[in-house]
């Protein structure tokens, strides 16, 4: 059995807070996953499984060298809720005899749906056809006290958890054939324990074959939501529903972006590496890890000299959006066309976003680096809970990325759109001539 991190959120204010915060563990099993909640019996619906890697997308198709943490390697391994088509959430609203529920049960399933349906529609270009369900639209109460469960930031799967989840089986087996749905959100009352500004609970634990069973499956891929992600900038009705669609993405596979320092590795660019205030969309590289892009959508770029790629938004369904430049077997480099549009409410310089994916480190720990344009510039946002420095990252044509040592140049082209200007620190908006933009890739 390999050791398997779980996630949760991070609030801006409570960073150094983090630092000494020790990863959750819990196991995986090897077997596959059948899209309901036991991992066993088909493959995987998540990630480009059905690419060959002695196709010419292979040498792309980076993988772990090492026992990894929700490794962003392709495809997303066995174990892991369906990331493509038809996926059924079970949604529990819970309280305790020491935290009853505040007001109805369906107003706190109100504060995640439909939008958190809406987002996984728009990022998935209607790939994903998410439905929660709640066969049970009262509050669901725990025999224990909140206390008693000894939830905590950093609490382990053993034995809390494992007790609450037993606790809520039983609670909901009379109503509930838990066989039937690929994964389970149980949405805390907000007034059992902090405020998130203080200590956020929130956590998943994903592809965890070792857990409570229910009706003959374990309950592998759930997510817990505590208090409310108020950032206190006034926007909670808009965007507090943005931790579930974070932490549903690790029960897809996604490992966490952010570090113990913060958002600095990929700022706002990705849900997993900030998902407090301001909408954003995922990476390229995790739709395609996610099975939203087919593979013409995807240029892997190998060999040596010099060649030239077109990509449209991310943001917009159809056309290229990824080149990926391997490294070696664990890692490379990604570009992508990101605008203001879709889930990226808070772009404020569209261009050319070029990252590095790294295969071999855990989650939590920067599997994923944004490389900066512009450093040092204080970025061009000031929308709170953004990771400034990084906002304006994209690379505008006549700008290079160069790694010397990797023999890798990208230079950004002129967009192929006549009569479009390219967007500026000043993009105001998503635009209807937004351009295609091409990179000339050069490896020695």
């Amino acid at each position: 059995m390999q050791p398997q991190s779980t996630s949760s959120r991070i609030s801006p204010r409570r960073l150094a807070a983090l630092a000494s915060v020790t990863a959750l563990t819990l196991a995986v099993a090897p077997s596959a996953g059948n899209g309901h909640l036991s991992p066993h019996l088909s493959a995987p619906g998540a990630g480009p499984s059905a690419l060959s890697r002695s196709s010419a997308h292979g040498p792309c198709m980076i993988s772990s060298t090492r026992d990894v943490h929700l490794s962003e390697g392709i495809p997303t391994i066995a174990g892991y809720a369906p990331s493509t088509g038809t996926v059924r959430a079970l949604t529990l609203m819970v309280d305790f005899s020491d935290a009853p529920g505040e007001g109805k049960a369906l107003d706190r399933y109100r504060e995640f749906f439909p939008q958190t349906q809406q987002w996984f529609r728009t990022s998935s270009y209607g790939r994903l056809d998410y439905r929660p369900e709640i066969p049970i639209p009262g509050w669901l109460r725990m025999p224990k006290s909140f206390r008693e469960y000894g939830i905590e930031r950093g609490a382990p799967f053993d034995p809390g958890y494992r007790k609450l989840v037993d606790d809520l089986v039983a609670a909901a087996d009379p109503k509930v054939d838990f066989r039937s749905y690929d994964l389970v959100n149980v949405l805390i009352t907000p007034n059992a324990g902090p405020s998130a500004l203080d200590t956020v609970l929130s956590v998943t634990f994903a592809g965890n074959a070792e857990a409570p069973t229910a009706d003959g499956v374990p309950v592998a891929n759930a997510s817990f939501v505590y208090s409310r992600q108020d950032d206190g900038s006034g926007s909670l009705d808009r965007t507090g529903y943005r931790v579930l669609p974070h932490e549903n993405s690790h029960v897809f596979g996604l490992p966490d972006l952010y570090t113990a320092e913060g958002g600095g590795a990929v700022g706002h660019w990705d849900i997993m590496s900030e998902d407090w205030g301001a909408n954003n969309d995922l990476l390229g590289w995790h739709k395609w890890k996610m099975g939203w892009l087919d593979a013409r959508q995807v240029h892997c770029a190998t060999g040596t000299g010099t060649r030239e790629y077109t990509l449209t938004p991310l943001a917009e369904p159809g056309g290229p959006k990824l080149v990926f430049l391997p490294l070696d077997a664990h890692s490379g480099y990604a570009v992508e066309f990101r605008t203001r549009a879709g889930n990226d409410e808070a772009v404020c310089r569209s261009g050319i976003l070029i990252y590095k994916v790294d295969a071999d480190v855990d989650t939590g720990m920067g599997p994923v680096t944004v490389y900066d344009s512009r450093r040092e510039s204080g970025g061009c946002t000031r929308s709170p809970n953004i990771h400034a420095e990084l906002s304006d990252a994209p690379f505008a044509p006549g700008e290079t990325f160069i790694d010397r040592k990797a023999g890798i140049r990208v230079k950004v082209l002129e967009p192929t759109t006549p009569n479009t200007a390219p967007a500026s620190d000043t993009d105001s908006g998503p635009d209807s001539r937004t351009p295609e933009y091409r990179v000339q890739i050069t490896r020695a």
